[in-house]
């Protein structure tokens, strides 16, 4: 049986608008302690407003986000980080005249007394990261750009990922390793919430799944499930 403590975010009736525009309407999802859940949906459907209105980013209109049973939902991103929680952008987020240990640096800005410590854990996840410290981000493949935001992300000591579109633009190969990495961050203890249009992939690491379309949530269940769905098949798998 689902213990309330395993909850680790919880999202209710979330509504946000951009001007005139429903982002969301009325969304209500859920991640446990130790789950990869991932959002499914085309661009548009709302799936990076909903990990921005998680972090502080958006105001929302209506509903509630409450992280390790803390009512969040209208607290500035900052105090969410030092929280407990962080989110890997969409599109990588690097400052590219930056060096990578100066990106990594800023991931930490608000704990750099255990800097060092974190570093340490980095450079043994990301081994390139740690030949490639002294270089400048804008010189790195999309690949390890990818690693790089999601090794700054786990510099502010994070309970919980959020990743946006880790996959986009990246060659096949390079996609395996990222979810690799990911996995093996979950096995490590972290809660990961994810957003990915590569629903394959998506699907196959995580635990549970959400489908977004307009805005709103139209289904969810574990992600063996939503995977072997003939109408997730059809839209999104073309099969």
């Amino acid at each position: 049986m689902e213990q309330k403590d395993d909850i680790i975010l919880q999202v209710r009736d979330l509504s946000v608008s951009y001007g005139h525009i429903k982002a969301l309407r009325e969304v209500n999802l859920e991640v446990r302690k130790g789950e990869i859940v991932v959002l499914v949906g085309s661009n548009g459907a709302g799936k990076t407003s909903i990990m921005e209105t998680i972090l502080g980013v958006n105001t929302p209109d209506a509903g509630q986000v409450t992280f390790e049973g803390r009512d969040i939902t209208k607290n500035p991103v900052d105090k969410n980080v030092r929280g407990g929680m962080t989110l890997v952008p969409e599109g990588r987020g690097v400052f590219a005249t930056m060096s990578v240990l100066d990106n990594l640096l800023l991931g930490a800005h608000h704990e750099l007394k255990t800097a060092g410590k974190k570093l340490n854990f980095v450079f043994e996840s990301f081994p390139v990261l740690g030949v490639r410290k002294n270089q400048l981000a804008g010189t790195l493949s999309g690949g390890e750009r990818q690693m790089l935001a999601i090794a700054r992300a786990l510099m502010s000591t994070p309970r919980m990922i959020m990743v946006d579109e880790p996959s986009i633009g990246l060659a096949p190969i390079v996609v395996n390793s990222i979810f690799d990495i990911l996995v093996n961050l979950n096995k490590e203890g972290y809660s990961i919430l994810l957003s990915e249009q590569n629903v394959y992939k998506a699907l196959k690491c995580a635990h549970r799944g959400y489908v977004l379309e307009t805005g709103r949530v139209i289904k969810e269940g574990r992600a063996e499930d939503l995977l072997n769905d003939p109408a997730i098949r059809e839209a999104y798998l073309g099969a």
